[in-house]
């Protein structure tokens, strides 16, 4: 089984999202948590599921639709059997702040 490990990046920008949601609304932050890390659960049995990115750096991005747009988390599944999760925004988030 694959597993999942977060860079420290990763769950701060969780929440981020969820601080930002939390103020407008909190069941729409509790529903983009669970989005979120739905998501990250379903890297363990198709780690292979997101996109390509085309830089040869063998990243990856996993759109996770919410809304009006999607959660995007950036990861790499590595040789050893293990995604490590890199970053995560929301596609209509200023994409200079997430690497």
């Amino acid at each position: 089984m694959v597993t999942v490990k977060w860079l420290p990046e990763a769950p701060n920008d969780i929440e981020h999202l969820y601080t930002f949601l939390n103020d407008k609304s909190p069941e729409a932050a509790a529903r983009a948590a669970a989005t979120i890390l739905d998501g990250a659960k379903i890297l363990k049995t198709t780690p292979r599921i997101g996109r390509p990115m085309p830089d040869e750096t063998g990243r990856r991005e996993l759109f996770l639709p919410f809304g009006a747009g999607a959660y995007v988390l950036r990861y790499m599944y590595r040789q050893d059997g293990t995604v490590v999760v890199i970053r995560v925004w929301h596609s209509r988030e200023d994409r200079y702040t997430a690497s």
